[in-house]
């Protein structure tokens, strides 16, 4: 995982979300497809909504204004991570 590498999120139509309990249904409109995920998956894409770019670490920045992340160098390798499992779905893509 390269922590340096910036990921934009589609614009805020492309993606519809629906919220159920712990779950969040995205439905993806160019793919037609619709994922079921669950936290920190919707709070990272909330932090990317502004449509730049951002980075693991910008990510880790944002979220951790809000929430007690744990430690710096295991919560970036995650989000780092979930970054790139976003980008193989198409929910986010490589800037």
């Amino acid at each position: 995982m390269d922590n340096s590498l910036s990921y934009r999120r589609d614009t805020a139509d492309a993606l519809l979300s629906c919220a159920l309990e712990d779950l969040t249904l995205l439905y993806h409109r160019r793919s037609g497809q619709t994922h079921m995920v669950i936290s920190p998956v919707p709070e990272l894409l909330d932090r990317m909504a502004d449509g730049t770019p951002v980075t693991a670490q910008a990510l880790h920045d944002r979220l951790a204004q809000e929430f007690d992340l744990g430690s710096p160098d295991e919560a970036l390798a995650e989000i780092a991570a979930h970054l790139d499992a976003l980008a193989a779905l198409g929910l986010v893509r490589p800037a």
